[in-house]
């Protein structure tokens, strides 16, 4: 039975799609989730990169179903906005394995999920059919308020003609859809003219993912996304200052890589 608060959560992520342009600055631990929480984020993305690396291990299902979870649960416990968690592939080829991890974020407190239809072993995709039938799992595994956003890497992994991608997209869209999928999460696609024909056609809301160099939030806003995150990018950030800081105290026993930070006592309070 799936706790009153979990349920609440995941209504008022939904609701967020539904209102306006819902703008995900991603986290990967408790504090980074605390701070996005704190910025005015009125919901808080994991990134699955961003976790992993904070816990020694590579991208792309490099942790376990049960790693990831955890890392999940402490996020939830760390902010009162809804948490939508990426579990990569789900952790597993069938949809019974996708149906257990979504049944396991939902314990943990979550109220959506990102599930990619590439798989980790070697990044084809699967077919609209069988990532549908995941979907499908995904669904009946959740309660209904669940907000499953499915990723589709036909752009980030530049599969087959250039020319038919929005079409292979679109298609994708379609079938997720009708499998109870509640969002469409495009990465490696930041033509604005492309989104826009995408965000017309589609039948879901469609997520973009930007970042330095991309499309800002009012572009995406203005081309019809509905939903914007920004994957492993504050993380890859934050690990900027440790390695210049590290090189510059280790070169000329100088700190200007760490001025300004955080108050200490201010941070400490987010967790305490």
């Amino acid at each position: 039975m799936t706790d009153e608060r979990t349920i609440q959560r995941a209504r008022v992520l939904r609701e967020l799609h539904e209102r306006s342009v819902l703008v995900l600055p991603n986290a990967w631990d408790a504090a980074s989730a605390a701070l996005v929480a704190r910025a005015g984020a009125a919901a808080v993305a994991t990134t699955s990169g961003g976790v992993a690396w904070a816990l020694g291990r590579g991208d792309g299902e490099g942790l376990t179903r049960d790693e990831m979870v955890a890392a999940v649960a402490r996020i939830v416990a760390a902010v009162e906005v809804p948490v939508t968690a990426d579990v990569e592939g789900g952790y597993g080829d069938s949809p019974e394995d996708v149906a257990e991890t979504v049944r396991a974020v939902l314990a943990a407190g979550a109220a959506g999920v990102n599930l990619e239809d590439a798989r980790s072993s070697d990044g084809t995709l699967r077919s609209v059919a069988e990532q549908s039938r995941r979907v499908r799992a995904a669904r009946e595994a959740a309660i209904p308020e669940f907000v499953i956003n499915v990723r589709t890497d036909v752009y980030l992994r530049q599969v087959g003609d250039p020319a038919g991608r929005l079409d292979d997209v679109l298609a994708r869209a379609g079938g997720y859809a009708k499998a109870g999928a509640d969002c469409l999460f495009v990465p490696g696609l930041l033509d604005l003219g492309t989104l826009g024909r995408l965000t017309e056609a589609s039948p879901l809301p469609v997520n973009a993912m930007t970042g330095p160099g991309g499309p800002t939030v009012a572009e995406l806003t203005a081309a019809g996304v509905r939903r914007i995150s920004v994957g492993t990018a504050v993380a890859q950030a934050a690990y900027a200052v440790a390695d210049r800081a590290a090189r510059e105290l280790l070169t000329t026993g100088t700190f200007a890589a760490l001025n300004p930070n955080l108050d200490y006592p201010e941070l400490n309070a987010l967790l305490t």
